[in-house]
């Protein structure tokens, strides 16, 4: 499929990104949303079923396949209304504010569409004008609604009974039956890496293989954070049958949300690889794919399909995007926290808005406080942490746990699986604290605030979309979690749709008067601060030959990274101190001191 953007927007949290197909995809820009809690999408399907006049039949908590249906319903609709408003955006006149206007106004110059759409503005002749707009709208295309789900999170769920239902009913393996029986023709995000029982799960739907035209219905995109990881799961799908569409190689420091760390292996080096090796990989995995496909009774390809490479990550400005599409031949450049101040595109309260227009980088911040045990970005002074410390000073710590989705591995305390941040979890966790009577009065307090930082990242990731849409039930509470990337402290101006746009292509600049170091330098000095913060955090007993191989391996790939950053960067020519902070980072990879094994008497 052509797109007539370069850029897309990848999901944030769950709320703030759940409609915003509705919101862009008309005008060609393609976004990504979240399928991990149906009862977000069931409200927000009746939400803008009224709001449009379109027929809705609830699908009730009890309902056989709730959750899937529910997905199901929710991007049918999504995709019923996106359709609906490019073709009123299509059937528009071409005269100034109208909207088929502003989709071409917001082209990037190089694009053959805005090319043309400029010739048609310049022509004369009526006839040959009418012609040239009647190939433009023959041309437009809708973005993609893309769907997002975590693979890791994929909950066992019960029947009314208390019976474990079948693995097929667990919520990320539901959620990829929902995208696979919805109408959509676009993407699946797999994130947070390899889960083979639900990759397996793929192969039991059509929409993933290639038809009779050697197109795919229900493209596969991969999130990974290296090559390694992507020429793995690439492989493991292409046994199955499935081919990857995409791989969208995400920064895993400098982003949004999760923060999925590599071994110090930094994006320049990283998107080299792909460079470098991209061919290598298709026809490796193509090899593989058509074995799987003859094995399974459907015909062998002649030629590989499409591979898309596109990267995300702390990109702030037109000289990063472009020397990504141009030198590292990135297809398609991911811009997700800048978004966050375009309610235009968004969902975003004006309070939490004012949070992060007002963010510095001393306010954002790697956090512990998801249940899942991953870094998660934050910012100071979000509300769904102020309420969780209320909770602690209160001597209440703990969620009620109203969602339930985080309730995947730990089983401590009980049977089924409970989660890090629920009240059930905090009460038994502190009472086994209490039990150990220990006499130092810090290190009872280390335990406990590491008890207590979980917060309940599922009613705090979604609380916009029932803010910004009147849809707030007192039994949802009020604290926003929100979870920006390093590079929202450059950016503080509410803007458009039409501004952001024109940021990313260069036509005008949003970013504020701090100093911003380029991407690259960004996430290098992330990384040492995180090589030094797991040191740090390793007590002298722990360390053992594994942690010691890992600390040295991780400080190897950060001067691997430092050498080939000053080839490289020179290329991006960009205006930032990178030389010289180049050489500061060098010279604090340098001092890291790589702990020694504490001998055994």
């Amino acid at each position: 499929m052509t797109f007539s953007h370069n850029f897309h927007i990848p999901v944030m949290g769950i709320g703030f990104t759940v409609d915003t197909p509705v919101k862009v995809a008309h005008y060609g820009i393609s976004s990504v949303l979240s399928a991990g809690d149906d009862m977000l999408l069931e409200r927000l399907r009746e939400f803008y079923s009224t709001k449009f006049n379109f027929p809705f039949t609830p699908i009730h908590k009890n309902e056989f396949d709730k959750r899937a249906k529910r997905i199901t319903a929710y991007l049918d609709l999504v995709n019923h209304m996106v359709n609906d408003k490019f073709q009123e955006l299509k059937n528009a006149s071409f005269e100034k504010g109208s909207e088929i206007t502003k989709y071409f106004e917001m082209l990037p110059d190089f694009s053959t569409l805005k090319k043309e759409y400029l010739r048609m503005l310049e022509e004369k002749e009526i006839e040959v004008k009418s012609s040239i707009q009647n190939w433009l709208r023959s041309n437009m295309v809708a973005g993609s609604i893309d769907i997002n789900i975590m693979t890791k999170l994929d909950r066992d769920n019960y029947d009314l009974k208390g019976e474990k239902l079948p693995i097929e009913f667990n919520d990320a393996h539901a959620a990829v039956r929902g995208f696979a029986n919805s109408t959509l023709k676009s993407g699946l995000v797999l994130s947070a890496g390899l889960n083979p029982r639900l990759y397996s799960y793929l192969a039991n739907f059509e929409g993933f293989f290639p038809n009779e035209h050697n197109e795919i219905d229900k493209k596969v995109i991969l999130k990974v954070s290296d090559y390694r990881s992507a020429l793995v799961q690439g492989k493991f799908l292409a046994k199955k049958g499935i081919w990857v569409s995409e791989y969208r190689v995400e920064s895993g420091l400098n982003c949004g949300g999760h923060a999925f760390a590599t071994d110090g292996f930094l994006m320049g080096p990283i998107l080299e690889e792909f460079k470098q090796h991209k061919n290598e990989l298709i026809a490796e995995v193509h090899e593989i794919l058509n074995d799987a496909l003859e094995a399974s009774g459907r015909k062998r390809l002649e030629q590989p399909l499409a591979m898309l490479v596109t990267a995300q990550g702390g990109v702030g400005n037109l000289t990063e995007h472009q020397f990504l599409t141009d030198y590292y031949n990135v297809d398609s450049v991911g811009w997700g926290t800048p978004f966050l101040l375009v309610p235009e595109a968004v969902n975003i309260d004006n309070d939490t808005f004012n949070l992060l227009a007002k963010a510095t980088e001393d306010d954002l911040y790697l956090s512990d406080i998801s249940p899942i045990g991953v870094p998660f970005n934050c910012v100071v002074g979000n509300t769904k942490d102020n309420e969780r410390d209320e909770k602690i000073q209160s001597g209440k710590p703990g969620s009620p746990c109203p969602s339930q989705y985080l309730k995947l591995y730990n089983k401590e305390f009980t049977d089924k699986p409970i989660c890090l941040a629920s009240r059930q979890y905090q009460k038994l966790k502190i009472a086994e604290l209490d039990g150990k009577n220990l006499t130092d009065k810090a290190e009872y307090q280390r335990q406990y605030d590491k008890i207590t930082v979980k917060s309940c990242l599922c009613a705090g990731l979604v609380m916009t979309a029932y803010t910004e849409n009147n849809l707030l039930k007192t039994s949802d509470g009020k604290g926003i979690s929100v979870c920006p990337g390093p590079n929202m402290a450059y950016f503080s101006k509410k803007s458009t749709l039409q501004e952001m746009v024109g940021h990313i292509y260069g036509k005008n600049n949003l970013l504020n008067d701090t100093y911003r170091p380029n991407m690259y330098i960004k996430e290098l000095g992330m990384y040492i601060d995180y090589l030094n913060k797991e040191i740090n955090n390793t007590p002298a007993e722990e360390v053992n030959e594994r942690k010691l191989k890992y600390f040295n391996s991780f400080k190897n790939n950060l001067l691997e990274g430092i050498e080939y950053y000053k080839t490289m960067l020179p290329k991006l020519a960009d205006k930032t101190n990178w030389k010289l902070e180049l050489e500061m980072y060098l010279a604090k990879v340098h001092l890291i001191e790589i702990p020694e094994l504490v001998s055994v008497n």
